[in-house]
């Protein structure tokens, strides 16, 4: 089996609420935007991928197809290990292409990723409901909307105000007491002398954790952190790859580790972080990046395969308007099912992505 063609779609998918609109420090968005990858083989069978490219403007895709294409046509589809040790592209445009090799390895062999990856050990996926940033009254109102949806864990945006933070923490707790485990995100927005002073402050609320509330650099300063607070430290920005993950496990940096497929090029590189995690007895949770169907499908068969993907996985699933899938995932009680058909069991559907194309 050999690759005969690379075909690419850039697409922006409409959010609805309680998603939309998504507020963080950085910007406010009502939109997702991805790339949209399939390979085709000489054998018929082709691989559907997907890769973040929210906020990064003036890509161009038709160089990004070319180059793909004339790296890609004539390899080997089957050989993941080689792909990785000869990829030459940066992690985005990686991460799209091997994920359609694994649902192509998955399709070929009659397996899905789950089974490929060592077998499932989780039908069911816990979810991680997310929100932007709120007031105190809204955060309340959409931590009980949660709630009645059957979701017990809650990530939020936060980072443009440590009081404003603060406030929205309490309106979570005051509307639904403890029923959500709860999760907070500054994405680097604060010093550490900021962070500590707010995780400080939060330390009557029982987060589950504080995400990547400092700079992603250097560990030292999120070791600090950790020490001067009982709040558990989550990072995300710093998970790269897992020779990444083994530096922070050195420095001591943190209790949770959040990598994405787009930003470590992939699913086996997740795979490889979610071992380091298991052996280091530190929960892993898939990052989102709100994600479409094929890159949802591979949160699911990797959480479903490692054992340290123990905690809710953040989604943003539930808060698009529609998917590019032929058949888009259900979310029951804050939880989706692992998909059993071969490959990652899906089917990007053409119409649609032409439809929501924007390129």
């Amino acid at each position: 089996m050999r690759i005969s063609a690379v075909s690419m779609w850039l697409v922006e998918v409409p959010q609805v609420e309680p998603i939309a609109p998504y507020r963080s420090h950085i910007r406010t968005s009502s939109t997702t935007t991805k790339a949209i990858t399939r390979i085709d083989t000489n054998e018929g069978v082709s691989g559907w991928g997907e890769c973040n490219l929210n906020f990064l403007p003036g890509l161009d895709l038709g160089r990004m197809q070319k180059d793909a294409t004339e790296w890609s046509v004539g390899r080997d589809p089957l050989n993941i290990a080689l792909f990785h040790l000869e990829c030459p592209f940066e992690s985005r445009l990686k991460a799209g292409l091997e994920l359609a090799l694994w649902d192509i390895a998955g399709k070929a062999a009659n397996m899905s990723v789950a089974q490929l990856l060592g077998g499932v050990i989780r039908e069911e996926i816990e979810l991680a409901a997310c929100m932007g940033i709120q007031t105190y009254e809204r955060a309340g109102e959409i931590a009980a909307l949660y709630v009645e949806q059957g979701y017990t864990t809650l990530k939020t945006k936060a980072g443009s105000d440590a009081k404003e933070d603060l406030d929205m923490v309490r309106g979570i707790r005051d509307a639904v007491g403890d029923k959500l485990k709860l999760r907070i995100d500054p994405n680097r927005a604060y010093s550490p002398l900021q962070a500590a002073d707010l995780a400080k402050k939060l330390e009557d609320y029982d987060l589950e954790y504080f995400e990547q509330p400092i700079h992603a650099e250097p560990l030292s300063d999120a070791k600090w952190l950790r020490e001067q607070t009982s709040v558990p430290i989550a990072l995300n920005e710093s998970v790269v790859g897992p020779d990444t993950v083994s530096q922070i496990f050195l420095a001591d940096a943190a209790s949770h580790i959040l990598p994405d497929t787009h930003i470590a090029g992939g699913i086996l590189p997740c795979v490889k972080i979610g071992h380091l995690c298991e052996a280091a007895n530190i929960p892993c949770i898939m990052h989102c990046g709100h994600d479409l169907g094929p890159k949802t499908a591979a949160m699911l068969h990797i959480a479903a395969a490692c054992p340290s993907y123990s905690l809710a996985n953040d989604c943003t699933y539930f808060g698009l308007a529609d998917d590019i899938l032929k058949e888009p995932f259900e979310i029951k009680n804050g939880r989706m099912r692992v998909p059993t058909m071969p490959g990652l069991g899906i089917e990007g559907d053409v119409e649609k992505l032409e439809h929501f194309s924007i390129a």
